[in-house]
């Protein structure tokens, strides 16, 4: 009878180290998908509730031995119901009062914390009459919580992503914790107190949790459109980012990635020209290009219309974004199918051959069609790899007459290892010695040192580069790196190619050979600051001058 006892309260310190440490990192993804700086959001979150746990855990020494079982049990179902509906009372927060989103996300956090904190000293109480030494006690206790918390980590990162929305989960998690209390409940009806009152809001409960979950898609797209202008048509979070589609009014399609804008509709062909042309016209060869990033294919798009063009890689890290751009309507009217026949290699393992060797990626033809140019049909070959794009370049054999860079801008940790000193000494070895690369590189005015952080960190790769902007209405006024890897490539050569550029060679809809010339002009001071650092993997200097850029507006 005594071990059947303990084994139902080991049950219940596992569960809920397991979801302890699930709401943890739910409120930190939230957190850092809604607030940005996501190592400074996870930092704070876990601190925040590992603090209110010690405060709960030293609260429950004022509890009395009466009736522990029925505070222990209503303490289960209230954690359940506060941490299954806070990711959404979260979003619908930000979205409808974000003055006050930072106040009510915190206050959530110190409740699950102060309620988890509560409850692992109160199963070791409970558990004084069914284990004879406080050593074997505690220890159990513990053991059971931290094995709880390590199965919560592996469900959430592994399996629960796979069924659920993060909304979804937090109902999940809430559901878990109620399945606890009913166990306890029923196990221990004989020695509740309050039983009928317990019984009643545990049901209470799990309706709201159960009708929460099934309607859980359904709220979720109500508080996201709070975010949003425009009429959300598509929403979707996947392994390693948050999807968003918007149309306006005015038919204008706008694509965003964890609430940042990516392109729109109506300018996009402003950036993507600029970042695609200059480069493509300085080129001396063109036969092989990489993309890395632009998994929309707008970019891709441009690259298709050069005849010259045989063979392009685009390697983007999510599956599911390049699966839009080669499915998605929306996506199809803008990058004319620029991917929609392309060869797909996705490669979860990080590596490029699963035995070890070294080996070149080999793509077969690809039946593009692509603006009605059969020419193009015949030559291009595309293929798109769904890899990290610094793992591509540090195994990846050969080299490409031209590499694009299209990655979202550095606003978190992840990202700005995509602009390290040792991310451009790999793309220098992948660059031809005659070859030439651009980079986009955020706002020379409203992040002007990141801006320049990037030009310098290029600079001390080896790598010869000039800037040049242009205004986006979408993103205001823009910029971008260009350049190549050989001596040859002077600042003096760069400008006077791209100045000497008369004609382009393919249809577009903005860019001219003027407006190319006009791009590598900057105003008076504009591009003078003081000496920034090189952001390498060790400071990662690019994020902390894009945020003190942005957050100033200079």
């Amino acid at each position: 009878m005594r071990i059947t006892a303990s084994f139902i309260l080991y049950l219940a310190a596992f569960i809920m180290g397991g979801c302890g440490l699930a709401y943890e990192y739910t409120l930190s993804r939230i957190a850092a998908d809604l607030l940005g700086n996501s190592a400074r959001q996870w930092a704070l979150v876990i601190g925040a509730m590992m603090f209110c746990m010690g405060i709960g855990a030293d609260l429950q020494k004022r509890l009395d031995d009466r009736r522990l079982l029925d505070k222990f049990i209503a303490a289960e179902i209230f954690l359940g119901l506060i941490g299954g509906c806070g990711p959404l009372l979260l979003l619908f927060t930000y979205g409808m009062a974000y003055e006050y989103y930072v106040l009510v996300q915190y206050l959530f956090i110190c409740t699950i914390g102060l309620l988890l904190g509560f409850e692992l000293p109160l199963i070791a109480r409970l558990n004084e009459s069914h284990t004879t030494h406080l050593k074997f006690n505690l220890g159990k206790v513990l053991k059971m919580d931290y094995i709880g918390s390590l199965a919560g980590a592996l469900i959430w990162v592994f399996l629960l992503p796979r069924f659920f929305t993060l909304t979804e989960t937090g109902f999940v998690l809430g559901l878990m914790n109620l399945a606890a209390g009913t166990v306890l409940l029923f196990y221990f009806r004989r020695q509740v107190e309050f039983k009928g009152r317990l019984a009643v809001f545990l049901l209470v409960t799990m309706a709201v949790l159960c009708g929460g979950l099934v309607k859980a898609r359904s709220f979720t797209a109500t508080a996201e459109q709070y975010l949003y202008r425009d009429r959300i048509v598509f929403s979707q979070t996947t392994r390693y980012q948050h999807i968003v589609l918007t149309r306006s009014k005015a038919g204008e399609l706008s694509c965003y990635i964890n609430g940042n804008l990516q392109f729109n509709s109506a300018d996009e062909k402003i950036y993507h020209e600029n970042l695609v042309h200059p480069v493509m016209s300085l080129a001396p060869h063109r036969e092989r290009v990489l993309i890395l990033g632009g998994g929309d294919g707008l970019a891709a798009r441009e690259v298709l219309k050069y005849g010259d063009v045989r063979e392009l890689v685009l390697c983007d890290l999510d599956p599911e974004m390049t699966g839009l751009a080669r499915t998605r309507p929306e996506f199809l009217a803008l990058n004319q199918g620029s991917l929609k026949d392309a060869r797909i290699k996705v490669l979860e393992n990080h590596a490029l051959v699963p035995t070890g060797n070294r080996e070149e990626i080999s793509v077969v033809n690809q039946n593009q069609r692509f603006g009605g140019h059969r020419e193009i049909a015949e030559v291009a070959r595309v293929t798109v790899v769904n890899l990290d794009a610094a793992k591509l370049l540090e195994q990846l054999a050969g080299r490409f007459n031209v590499i694009i860079i299209d990655f979202p801008d550095p606003n978190n940790d992840q990202l700005a290892k995509l602009y390290s000193l040792t991310f451009y000494h790999h793309l220098a070895k992948r660059l031809a010695f005659d070859g030439v690369f651009v980079q986009q590189a955020t706002s020379p005015v409203h992040a002007r040192e990141a801006f320049l952080c990037i030009g310098r960190t290029m600079r001390a790769a080896g790598l010869r580069v000039i800037p040049y902007h242009d205004n986006v209405p979408s993103f205001g006024e823009w910029g971008w790196w260009l350049g190549g890897r050989s001596p040859a490539w002077s600042r003096e050569k760069l400008e006077k190619a791209l100045d000497s550029v008369s004609r382009l060679e393919v249809p577009t809809s903005y860019l001219t050979p003027d407006l190319i010339r006009a791009s590598l002009h900057f105003g008076r001071n504009q591009l003078k600051t003081r000496e920034t650092k090189i952001s390498d993997l060790a400071n990662h200097a690019i994020y902390d001058y894009y945020l003190q850029g942005w957050q100033t507006g200079y």
